[in-house]
């Protein structure tokens, strides 16, 4: 058996060959090595003329980058409480793979401490609602933008966190995660078209299973610009958009359904011929999660 830094290079020496099956078996014994291969990858791709190499090349690159998304996944599901933040830095690594984790981390967090040092144990659930708006809103100055799929960054939390426009998805994921860390019972539910998080009262335990979930909610927030509304607006709503109430609705949406949602809502962005291979990805990705999030 030839040393690993030989098997690459003799490897790497048949990566042009025109006969596509030669080139498949290559390809999956470069697979086999895993994401520390891809600088290698990169320094050839870097030093290759040939256009159709260059598109294998770029082609194992996102097969190892995805496997490796795939496997984060799966291991961020199992976890016994998975952060809803941790599960988003998933899909922004997938969009952008080579963007500083750190940095978002590190800006979070001082979002919550903001948050935190307004907070204290005399305030209404309403007043710690507005709390968070205005810190997040107005002090961070997060942006909402309507959904548009044209527009992928917009789904993701990289994108306000950075100071830049996000949509009703990538704020509403920031909000719920800040309420979850700060012990604030405010959640993701299941409204159809919409990003609507419920601030449950304090009797309200997430994991009963109750027959009418909405008798305990107090308000909602509206997840682009953190405004609360009345259940006599979510009925509104309902009557506008001509849906029938459901109790299904008003349930809380586990952390794994909502990064499932997400993911299912980023691959409605690639819809073009050149692009359909993210949205079969991302698809089957979501699909990761179908037993986790029932």
């Amino acid at each position: 058996m030839l040393p690993k830094n030989e098997e690459i290079k003799a490897l790497f020496s048949l990566i042009d060959d025109p006969d596509e099956e030669v080139f498949s078996t290559i390809a999956n014994r470069l697979l086999d090595y895993g994401t520390p291969i891809i600088p290698d990858l990169e320094h050839l791709w870097e030093n290759t003329l040939d256009e159709a190499t260059l598109e294998r090349i770029e082609k194992m690159i996102y097969k190892l980058r995805l496997k490796d998304i795939q496997q984060q996944l799966i291991d961020w599901a199992a976890m016994p409480k998975p952060s809803l933040f941790e599960g988003a830095l998933i899909l922004v690594k997938y969009q952008f793979p080579e963007l500083a984790l750190d940095p978002l981390r590190h800006q979070l967090e001082k979002i919550r401490r903001n948050i935190w040092l307004e907070l204290n144990n005399y305030l209404t659930p309403l007043e710690q609602a507005n709390v968070i708006r205005n810190i997040l809103f107005s002090y961070y100055q997060i942006k909402g933008v309507e959904v548009n799929y044209e527009n992928p960054e917009d789904f993701l939390v990289s994108s306000p966190l950075q100071s830049k426009p996000g949509n009703a998805f990538a704020n509403s994921l920031i909000y719920a995660e800040l309420c979850q860390q700060l012990e604030i019972h405010a959640e993701w539910i299941n409204i159809p078209k919409q990003c609507i998080l419920a601030y449950f009262s304090a009797d309200w335990e997430p994991h009963e299973i109750v027959p009418n979930p909405q008798e305990f909610i107090q308000f909602y927030v509206e997840g682009t610009s953190g405004h609360p509304f009345s259940q006599k607006d979510m009925d509104q709503y309902f009557l506008r958009h001509n849906i029938e109430p459901k109790t299904i609705y008003y349930k809380r949406l586990s952390n794994q359904r909502v990064i499932r949602k997400m993911i299912l809502e980023l691959a409605k962005c690639f819809q073009s011929p050149t692009l359909q291979f993210k949205q079969d990805d991302l698809n089957e990705l979501a699909k990761l999660l179908d037993q986790e999030s029932k």
